[in-house]
């Protein structure tokens, strides 16, 4: 079963290669199902930043986005799947994953009321808004949770990766999760160019506001201004995740933690056993973001290390990640 061919003019839907099989839209064979629905709306997104296959000026292949293919889909068409889905237990919510094209809020509040018309299935939206009047449109018509992503976790990478807008943005973000809280998320890309201290700040400011935080890590795109940069290190991307969960976790926070002069962590301000025990179930390495959202291969090819685990990790991965995350630390 492939992708059909819309009819001229019918409006369609970006549908993650993933998302596709799993609602038997098309046979894909994959070793891990997502465990949600990503629906792509838009392309060509109107900015320009350096990472995205959607940036403005990327020649990153039409319908992808990091470095998943979304082919187009009838609109009607994916968002019954997603409601059949949804009902027979094969996902747990949707995700819009927004490009900021012509249009873009009002196409996004016209199918979320028509998903939310289907089924109870609970929705998110990935979306870029300067204010909270959209914020709150979402919401109150069916949206669950809204993503703001700051994808950069300072202003000097963010105005590295995105441009200018860093402040404008963040307070947005910041404002939106005094005015609805716990219904507000961001993304951020961990290997952009930014110290662990950094990135350890900014996870902790949004624990702080009650921000639920999509971690991924960063993944060049062929086509894409860095699409020759690689990736971050696996040790240092297993620091963070644990920084991450311990933060959670409540087990410790950034003001704990101990730091080289270059930035990296060197202690979370507990000893290496209360560390292993805390990490031991395996789940800091885990996709991290909203609830039932799993991101299968969004920073890796199949076969190789995952820096996010769509499942449950083995006793032997658990220990591998820890050793990671815990080499070069200082006991407490």
């Amino acid at each position: 079963m492939g992708t059909p061919a819309p009819s001229a003019g019918e409006q369609t839907v970006g549908v993650s290669a993933g998302t596709a099989a799993v609602l038997n839209l098309r046979r894909v064979r994959q070793a891990y199902a997502p465990t949600t629905a990503y629906l792509m709306l838009g392309e060509h997104c109107c900015r320009d930043c350096t990472f995205c296959a959607q940036a403005r000026s990327s020649a990153a292949r039409a319908h992808f986005l990091s470095r998943i293919a979304w082919p187009p889909y009838p609109t009607e068409q994916a968002l019954h799947a997603v409601a059949r889905g949804y009902t027979r237990g094969e996902i747990l919510r949707c995700c819009f994953q927004v490009i900021m094209s012509p249009g873009y809020v009002s196409h996004t509040l016209s199918l979320v009321q028509r998903l939310h018309s289907l089924s109870p299935v609970p929705i998110c939206a990935s979306i870029a808004l300067s204010g909270l009047d959209d914020i709150r449109a979402l919401l109150q018509c069916g949206v669950e949770r809204v993503t703001l992503a700051m994808d950069a976790a300072c202003e000097r990478v963010y105005r590295q990766t995105k441009g200018n807008g860093w402040q404008q943005r963040l307070g947005v973000l910041r404002t939106a999760a005094r005015r609805f809280p716990g219904r507000i998320g961001t993304h951020l890309i961990a290997g952009l160019g930014e110290t662990e201290r950094e990135m350890s700040m900014m996870l902790q400011d949004m624990f702080d506001r009650q921000v639920s935080v999509g971690l991924f890590a960063f993944t060049p795109v062929p086509g894409t201004e860095w699409d020759k940069r690689p990736p971050p290190l696996l040790s240092s991307y297993r620091r963070i995740q644990a920084a991450h969960y311990l933060m959670l976790s409540e087990a410790c926070c950034v003001d704990d933690f101990e730091f080289s002069p270059q930035g990296q962590i060197v202690s979370y301000g507990l000893n290496l056993a209360e560390v292993g025990g805390l990490l031991g179930n395996g789940r800091a390495f885990q996709t991290a973001g909203c609830p039932g959202c799993n991101r299968p291969y969004y920073n890796e090819r199949p076969g190789r290390v995952m820096y996010n685990y769509p499942r449950s990790l083995s006793a032997e991965e658990t220990e591998a990640a820890i050793a990671l995350a815990t080499a070069g630390l200082v006991s407490s």
